[in-house]
């Protein structure tokens, strides 16, 4: 009994010298600078204004890019097919409609009110533009069906998908004055499109979706570079790109699955190398090749937008910036000199067909049969 308590009664001492001797060398490795007090009202007020002005940006950010997006959703609805539906180029929400990170301060930041729609933003020549409805106005009803409080966003954009292209009448309450408004909706690509607060450079299409970071909006110098860019992943999503992939690497599985279950049964096991070799390289089959599509047939659909190309491939100078990898290195994504040069031609194109009055119809088969360049691989892509 002495042996196990005398064991005990040891590691207690050497844990409370282990800890006493952490401690001195904590303090020990501390700075040294008399730094000065930081009164807790003075950092709780910068918090408040930081976070307001955060909103602010993100939300100014979040109306151009909706403003460009509509822009190409008229101009390429018939690409869209079974994506396209009525709209009016409005986006509205109440405070408790937002995402709960925005509720906070965005009253004090954008004047949203808790109870009733405020409009966040309306596209340029958009329907609800032409109505006369104008940012900061109270929504109050729709064909005298009151507008909720709660996913404000979500029951406006199904109300007037099922009211399809008839005239929705919508009062609307500004300045304490209500008006009515007649709109008029017009059919558009209604694909999902989301703006994240992210600092990476990248913006990419989903099933459920097009997913554009905050970044890429800085980069882009002009409208016509940020229609470059939601064209792009809005021509992935009408090619069929992200289903193709998903066969391809459905393709990959099931041909590295039947290597490695034949040299299982030579009495060699594998471990599912090849399975997931042949996988990884199903996924990345022509993954350059759909890049370049999407940028080719994204470029025609800005300028069915009506957006002038000229220098709109600077774009890809200024990605090269943010990210110098992609100057030389490419796995799924071209290099941005090849994209580069590619955009410089393909406005040369579009421009000729617009000076002889031709229809703006990408030559899809033409583009699929060029060669790819040689590029440099590794895992990382744009």
């Amino acid at each position: 009994m002495q042996g196990p308590a005398l064991r005990r009664a040891v590691d207690v001492r050497w844990r409370w010298k282990f800890l006493i001797a952490a401690g001195l060398l904590c303090a020990a490795c501390g700075p040294i600078s008399k730094l000065p007090p930081l009164p807790s009202e003075q950092v709780e007020a910068e918090q408040r204004k930081q976070q307001i002005d955060q909103i602010r940006d993100y939300f100014a950010q979040l109306s151009r890019l909706h403003n460009v997006a509509f822009r190409l959703r008229v101009a390429n609805r018939d690409d869209c097919k079974d994506w396209a539906w009525a709209q009016i180029g409005l986006d509205a929400g109440t405070v408790t409609s937002l995402p709960r990170k925005y509720r906070s301060f965005t009253h004090e930041a954008l004047s949203i009110s808790w109870t009733q729609a405020t409009v966040l933003s309306i596209a340029d020549t958009s329907p609800a533009d032409a109505a006369g409805i104008k940012p900061g106005d109270h929504l109050l009803t729709f064909n005298n069906e009151p507008v909720p409080r709660s996913e404000t966003a979500k029951w406006i954009g199904g109300f007037v998908r099922n009211n399809g292209e008839r005239p929705i009448q919508i009062l609307v309450r500004r300045d304490g004055v209500d008006e009515m408004h007649k709109v008029t909706p017009v059919k558009a690509c209604a694909i999902p499109i989301e703006l994240r607060s992210e600092s990476s450079p990248n913006a990419f299409a989903t099933k459920s979706g097009i997913v554009i970071h905050s970044s890429i909006l800085r980069m882009a110098r002009t409208d016509a570079q940020l229609a470059l860019v939601v064209g792009h992943e809005l021509a992935h999503a009408n090619l069929g790109h992200l289903d193709k992939q998903q066969v391809n690497q459905i393709f990959g599985w099931a041909s590295g699955a039947v290597i490695d279950a034949g040299l299982m049964l030579g009495g060699i096991s594998t471990g599912g190398a090849f399975t997931r070799e042949f996988t990884r390289a199903g996924q990345r089959a022509f993954s350059v090749s759909f890049e370049r599509e999407a940028d080719y047939v994204g470029a025609y659909y800005a300028a069915r937008a009506g957006y002038n190309l000229s220098g709109a491939e600077e774009f890809w100078r200024a990605l090269s910036m943010e990210d110098p990898d992609s100057i030389r290195i490419a796995v799924t994504h071209p290099i941005t000199p090849v994209r580069f040069v590619q955009m410089q031609k393909v406005a040369a194109e579009i421009a000729d067909k617009q000076r002889r009055n031709v229809p703006l119809i990408a030559e899809l088969k033409a583009t699929q049969a060029d060669p790819e360049p040689v590029t440099i691989q590794d895992d990382n892509g744009h």
